[in-house]
């Protein structure tokens, strides 16, 4: 009999079967070039060495990038230890090393979007911070796995990870023995899936980054107190909704709507004969079309306009229907407040959700992204923030600048 950890754990080696090794030239002048701003945080040259040396092992070990693969990789230069000592027990913040990446990648690959989506990690045991088994609507089965948010930059020819948060499900947060054991920040409380996103994108923006659209693709039932949230501070955004999420129709374009709510699924078959060409033939397929519809969210039960909870009376939405010329519609749907940007525009910022997920699904396994085998919250950030750097190194070496 095959139990549920059986068929995690072979979906796992599934998952790192699929994998190739990664050569990389760590004498190359763009390896240099990342190395020195990436470390330049870093107050010792040991640490700074040890860095350089996880990085080169995440670019070059075959097969599962654990602690103990890339020390054998290097033998005497560095051992296991050391590099577990590195990044599970070390001080070292990765914060600044995550704002260097962002700001290299801002330089060199001028990202016109910032990506939000949700990496799963499936994990064989229970103990690793924030695991928990669970029904992912995306996959359509039940993991037992860890849950991040990731912020990419992406432009239409490269995108890479710059910021991570870990979800924590409220069993880890209340079970003082379960945060010990993990070492979960006292400052770590409670918080959705939702704010979870909202919290993973406001981080990145503290940063001082240059302003972008941001690019919601998280799955639809957490979408909207997510964009919500960011709608607040004025974030400019794109997502991706489901057909149930219920609008109030603004647009004199159709006319008959009523003043109650409606499934955008429903407002956007009403708007069928407002398509129109927003791109070119794809790959020699059919033709890209898009229908825009002014909508409102409507008021939460129990919130008057204009308080919290609900969207300012004043501020109108975009619900734009994406399909293909023949093809059922709508294929997909988003949501955003730039209301004045052409339909054209934001069907080209939408398919940078799907440069991100095809980047993530060629790269972020190669580079061991979802291999971190300790268990603490810090060697988590540590680990993810140097295999994001591992994945932009990737991409700026097939795309030079």
């Amino acid at each position: 009999m095959v139990t549920a950890a059986d068929a995690d754990t072979r979906l796992a080696e599934t998952v790192r079967s699929t994998r190739t090794s990664t050569r990389f030239d760590p004498h190359s002048g763009a390896f240099a070039d990342l190395c020195s701003v990436l470390f330049a945080s870093l107050p010792r040259s040991d640490q700074h060495r040890k860095g350089m040396l996880y990085l080169r092992g995440l670019l070059e070990t075959p097969g599962r990038k654990s602690i103990r693969n890339i020390a054998a990789l290097f033998g005497d230069q560095t051992s296991e230890q050391n590099l577990h000592h590195f990044i599970c027990n070390s001080t070292w913040d990765w914060v600044p090393i995550r704002r260097a990446l962002a700001d290299h990648l801002v330089d060199v690959s001028r990202p016109q979007a910032w990506v939000v989506q949700p990496m799963i990690i499936p994990k064989a045991g229970r103990h690793s911070v924030g695991v928990e088994r669970c029904f992912f609507p995306t996959l359509g089965q039940v993991l037992n796995a860890q849950r991040a948010i990731g912020v990419w930059a992406a432009s239409e020819r490269m995108s890479s990870p710059v910021n991570w948060r870990l979800h924590l499900p409220g069993a880890w947060l209340k079970d003082d023995l379960r945060r010990s054991r993990v070492s979960i920040p006292d400052g770590m409380g409670v918080e959705t899936l939702s704010e979870c996103v909202a919290e993973a994108c406001l981080e990145s923006t503290r940063w001082g980054l240059p302003v972008r659209p941001v690019v919601l693709d998280v799955g639809g039932m957490h979408t909207a107190e997510a964009f919500v949230r960011l709608n607040t501070d004025r974030v400019p955004l794109l997502a991706r909704i489901g057909g149930d999420l219920r609008l109030n129709v603004t647009d004199p374009a159709l006319q008959g709507c009523g003043t109650g709510s409606l499934a955008a699924r429903l407002i956007m078959g009403l708007a069928r004969n407002l398509r129109r060409p927003a791109a070119g033939r794809e790959n020699g397929g059919r033709t890209t079309l898009a229908a825009v519809v002014r909508v409102r969210l409507p008021h939460p039960p129990g919130t008057r306009a204009g308080t919290a909870g609900g969207a300012p009376d004043t501020e109108e939405l975009l619900l734009m229907g994406i399909g293909e010329d023949g093809g059922r519609w709508p294929a997909e749907l988003w949501l955003t407040n730039m209301a004045t940007m052409p339909p054209a525009s934001l069907v080209r910022l939408s398919r940078l959700a799907g440069r991100t997920e095809q980047d993530f699904n060629d790269i972020a396994d190669r580079v061991g992204l979802r291999d971190f085998t300790g268990r603490s919250f810090d060697g988590w950030h540590r680990h993810v923030t140097l295999a994001s750097a591992a994945h932009a190194a990737i991409v700026l070496a097939r795309h030079p600048h």
